[in-house]
C-alpha cells in the first residue's frame, strides 16, 4: 500500500497541510447498459481532507448516496480512481474492504439501527465484539463512548426505554466506539423534531473538535448542513457545487 505522505508528495495540487482521506478522480458509476444505463456519477472530481467536517447534499436522485456508498466502501467505482488514505480501494478485495471498514469508519443511519432487546451498552459494544476485543475492554470502551455523548447512567436502558435523540446518541457512540478516523453519517437528524435535531448537531460538532475526525454527512436539510464546514451539491450525477454553507445556500 502506498502511503499517504508518498501519494500528497505525488500530487502537487495540494497545497493544503492536512493529507487527504478520500481522493476521487474521474469516478464514475454506472448501472446498466445501453438504453438502460445509468450513471449515478458521472466523472466526480474530488478531495476530503483530515478533520474536515462536510455535508453532502442534492435532490433524490442526484447522486449524493451513491457518493456516500463510494466513501464508505460499500461500492465500487465503474470508472476512475477512488483514494482513501492513498490506498486504491478498487485494487482491494472483498475481505479487505470490510477490514478497511471495521478499523477506519463509523458508521450512523436516519433509523438508528440498534437492537431492541439489548441495553444501550450493549449495542455498543457490538463493533468491539466483531472485533474481538476482551469483554472487560469493551465494556470500559462502550461506557466511555456513551459518556461522550452524554448518557453516563443510561448504560442499561434498551432502547424502547429511550427518547430519539438519546438513541440516535447511542447509534453515534457505536460508531465512535472503535476510534475511527472517518464518521460516515446518513441522514443522521431524518427521524428526530428540530429540537432533537440540533442536539444531535451539536454533539457531532464537538466530537469532531475534541477528536479530530473527518465527518462526511448526508443530509437534505439546509440547516442542518450549515453545521458543516464544507458543502457538496450534486445534480444528475455531477457535483455542481464545492463550497462554505454560506457560499452553497445561499
Amino acid at each position: 500500500m502506498t502511503s499517504d505522505a508518498q501519494r500528497e508528495t505525488d500530487d502537487p495540487t495540494l497545497t493544503d497541510s492536512a493529507p487527504a482521506v478520500i481522493r476521487m478522480r474521474n469516478i464514475s458509476r454506472i448501472y446498466g447498459s445501453g438504453s438502460t444505463e445509468v450513471r449515478a456519477l458521472d466523472g466526480i472530481d474530488l478531495t476530503i481532507r483530515d478533520g474536515e467536517f462536510v455535508a453532502i447534499m442534492g435532490p433524490s436522485g442526484s447522486g449524493k448516496s451513491t457518493c456516500m456508498n463510494m466513501i464508505g466502501c460499500l461500492d465500487v467505482p465503474s470508472t476512475g480512481e477512488f483514494l482513501f488514505r492513498g490506498v486504491n480501494v478498487g485494487s482491494l478485495d472483498r475481505d479487505e474492504l470490510a477490514l478497511l471498514r471495521r478499523h477506519f469508519m463509523g458508521f450512523v443511519f436516519q433509523s438508528f439501527n440498534l437492537l431492541p432487546r439489548v441495553s444501550a451498552l450493549a449495542n455498543v459494544e457490538l463493533p468491539l465484539i466483531y472485533g474481538g476485543v476482551r469483554r472487560a475492554v469493551r465494556r470500559s470502551r462502550a461506557s466511555e463512548a456513551l459518556r461522550t455523548v452524554g448518557l453516563s447512567g443510561r448504560e442499561a436502558a434498551t432502547p424502547s426505554q429511550l427518547s430519539g435523540g438519546q438513541q440516535q446518541r447511542v447509534a453515534i457512540a457505536r460508531a465512535l466506539v472503535t476510534e475511527p478516523p472517518v464518521l460516515l453519517a446518513d441522514e443522521p437528524t431524518g427521524n428526530l423534531d428540530t429540537a432533537m435535531a440540533d442536539d444531535i448537531m451539536t454533539q457531532l460538532a464537538q466530537i469532531r473538535a475534541e477528536r479530530g475526525i473527518t465527518i462526511i454527512m448526508v443530509t437534505h436539510e439546509p440547516d442542518i448542513a450549515r453545521y458543516a464546514e464544507r458543502v457538496l451539491y450534486f445534480t444528475d450525477g455531477k457535483l455542481v457545487k464545492d463550497g462554505t454553507p454560506e457560499e452553497v445556500l445561499s
